[in-house]
C-alpha cells in the first residue's frame, strides 16, 4: 500500500511529461530529456525555475500528490497559461490537457527577468511549500499518531505509529482555524497552547467513504477534556464497540451488544489471577510470551496479576509450575475506591469494569424520555456537547428555560472500548463520543518501536506497513 502511495503518482506523472518534448524544447532544453521516465520529472523544476531539491517531496507520500498539482500550475505559468481555465484544466484533466498544449498549441516560454534565487532561498520556498502541503494533508486526508499506552495491547501497542485517515469518515472542517501550523493542541518545548479561540466554525464534517462500523479502530478528541475547543482536546485511540441505538452491557466483564456476546479481536485481553507452587516467572519467559502487564501480589508468594490474550491463558495453563489461572472479576455492585465511571451517581448507577449497564447509545433525532432517574445518563449529552441549559426545580427538569418531559438528539453517539479490557479507561468512565469528536479511522502502522529493546533490536519489523483490521470478516460474528 505505502508503495502505491509513493510510486503511482510519480510514474503515471512521468508519463504525461513523456508526451511534452515540444515543452522542453521551447524551454531550451533536449526534447529528449522529457522521454526518460521518472528522470524527466527532474527537469521540470529548472523550467519552473526552481531546485531540483523538491524532488525529494516525490518520495513522500500525500505530499507528492500535492507537489506534483504545484508543479503542473507552476509548468503552465512557465509558458504563459496562467488563465484560470487553464489551471483547471492542467489540475484535473492533466493526462489531456498538456499532451494536446503540446502538440496542437504556440508553445511560448516565458524567460525570467529575475536573479536566480539562492539556495537559501530555495529552501525556504521548498520549506513553506512543505508546512503548507503538511498541513492540508493532516487536516483532511490523513494524519500521523503514536500509541502512547497500553490500552489496546495487544492488538495495537505502546510505540506504534499510525497513519489515521481522516478521508473514510469524511475530514472534519477545523472548528479552532487559527493553530500554529503542524501542532495539535500544545507546543513543543514551552507546553503553552498551540491555538487561539478568536475565530470558532461550526461543526461540519465533508463528504465521507464509508461510516464508522461496529468494530472499527477508531481515533478521537477525549470528551472529557472541557477545558479544550472539542478539535483540539487530546487524541485517544479505542474500538468502536457501539454505534448509535446499539445496547451496551458487560456481565462478568464479558461486552454484550445488542444482547448478544460481542466480537472478540484475538489479541485482546483479560485480567487473570495466576497461581503458581511457589516458582517465579522469569524476565525470558514473559519476553517469549509477550507479556507486559504482570505483577506479583505481595500478599501471597506465588501468586501474580497478569493480562494475558487467549492464546497466552492457554500457554501459561499448561505450564508445570501454575496451579491454577483465574479470570480476575469485579462482584456486581462493587464500587471501586477512586475510580469514577459514567454516569456519575454510584447510588442509581452502581457499575463498575465488569458489570457495567445495560447502557444505550443515543442517535440523532432519538425523543429520549427524561426523568430525574436517567437524567445522569444525559447531562453531559444535552448540556456539553449539544450546548443548552439544563436545571432541575422540585423535580422538574427545564432546558433552556422550558419545563420538558423530552429531549431530542442532535447528534449521534458511540460507545468505545480498549481491546485490554482490565487496562483502559474508556467509555465506561467517560460515557458516549459525539461525532463532532470522531477525528478518524486507524489506517496503517507505518512503523513500530519497542522502546524496552536495544537500538539494533528495537524496530518491529513485522509491524511496519500492517493494515490495522477492524470490523471482523464474518457478519455474524459482527452482530
Amino acid at each position: 500500500m505505502i508503495y502505491i502511495l509513493i510510486f503511482l503518482p510519480m510514474v503515471s506523472f512521468s508519463l504525461i511529461v513523456m508526451l511534452l518534448g515540444n515543452f522542453f524544447e521551447r524551454a531550451g532544453m533536449d526534447k529528449s530529456k522529457a522521454r526518460i521516465p521518472i528522470v524527466n520529472l527532474w527537469y521540470l523544476f529548472p523550467i519552473t525555475e526552481r531546485s531540483p531539491l523538491w524532488g525529494i517531496f516525490y518520495f513522500i507520500p500525500y505530499l507528492n500528490l500535492i507537489l506534483i498539482i504545484w508543479l503542473i500550475t507552476e509548468f503552465l505559468k512557465a509558458f504563459d497559461r496562467r488563465d484560470i481555465l487553464s489551471q483547471v484544466l492542467g489540475i484535473f484533466l492533466g493526462y489531456i490537457y498538456l499532451p494536446i498544449l503540446n502538440y496542437t498549441s504556440k508553445i511560448t516560454y516565458r524567460q525570467s527577468s529575475a536573479a536566480e534565487k539562492s539556495t537559501v532561498r530555495e529552501w525556504a520556498d521548498a520549506l513553506i511549500f512543505a508546512v503548507v502541503a503538511a498541513t492540508i494533508i493532516r487536516t483532511f486526508i490523513m494524519e500521523a499518531y503514536t500509541i502512547p499506552t497500553g490500552s489496546m495491547e495487544k492488538t495495537l501497542l505502546v510505540g506504534d505509529f499510525l497513519f489515521v485517515s481522516k478521508f473514510h469518515y469524511g475530514p472534519r472542517v477545523p472548528m479552532t482555524p487559527l493553530s500554529f501550523p503542524l501542532t495539535h493542541n500544545t507546543l513543543p518545548l514551552t507546553g503553552t497552547n498551540s491555538y487561539v479561540e478568536w475565530i470558532k466554525l461550526p461543526y461540519y464534517r465533508l463528504p465521507r467513504l464509508e461510516d464508522i462500523k461496529r468494530y472499527d479502530i477508531v481515533v478521537f478528541n477525549w470528551p472529557q477534556q472541557d477545558n479544550r475547543p472539542v478539535d483540539k482536546r487530546d487524541n485517544y485511540i479505542k474500538r468502536c464497540v457501539g454505534l448509535p441505538g446499539d445496547t451496551i452491557l458487560v456481565v462478568q466483564g464479558i461486552l454484550y451488544v445488542n444482547g448478544k456476546r460481542a466480537y472478540e479481536p484475538e489479541y485482546m485481553q483479560y485480567q487473570y489471577f495466576v497461581q503458581t507452587d511457589g516458582t517465579p516467572f522469569s524476565t525470558q519467559l514473559l519476553e517469549e510470551y509477550d507479556i507486559t502487564d504482570a505483577m506479583r501480589v505481595a500478599s501471597n508468594k506465588g501468586l501474580y496479576l497478569m493480562n494475558l490474550t487467549r492464546a497466552n491463558y492457554e500457554r501459561i495453563k499448561s505450564l508445570p509450575f501454575v496451579k491454577s489461572v483465574e479470570p480476575k472479576v469485579s462482584p456486581k455492585g462493587q464500587i471501586e475506591p477512586q475510580r469514577y465511571y459514567f454516569p456519575p451517581d454510584i447510588k442509581k448507577y452502581p457499575y463498575n469494569v465488569d458489570y457495567y449497564g445495560p447502557v444505550t447509545v443515543p442517535f440523532k433525532g432519538q425523543v429520549i424520555e427524561l426523568n430525574t432517574h436517567n437524567l445522569p445518563l444525559y447531562y453531559r449529552l444535552i448540556t456539553l456537547y449539544e450546548q443548552n441549559s439544563l436545571e432541575v426545580k422540585d423535580d422538574k427538569i427545564f432546558i433552556n428555560g422550558e419545563q420538558t418531559a423530552t429531549y431530542t438528539v442532535k447528534m449521534n453517539y458511540y460507545w468505545m472500548m480498549g481491546d485490554n479490557r482490565h487496562n483502559s479507561e474508556d467509555s465506561r468512565f467517560w460515557g458516549f463520543v459525539p461525532e463532532d469528536h470522531i477525528v478518524g479511522k486507524a489506517w496503517i502502522i507505518w512503523l513500530s518501536l519497542d522502546k524496552g529493546k536495544s537500538l539494533l533490536h528495537k524496530v518491529r519489523w513485522n509491524r511496519i506497513f500492517n493494515i490495522i483490521q477492524g470490523a471482523p470478516l464474518s457478519p455474524e460474528s459482527a452482530n
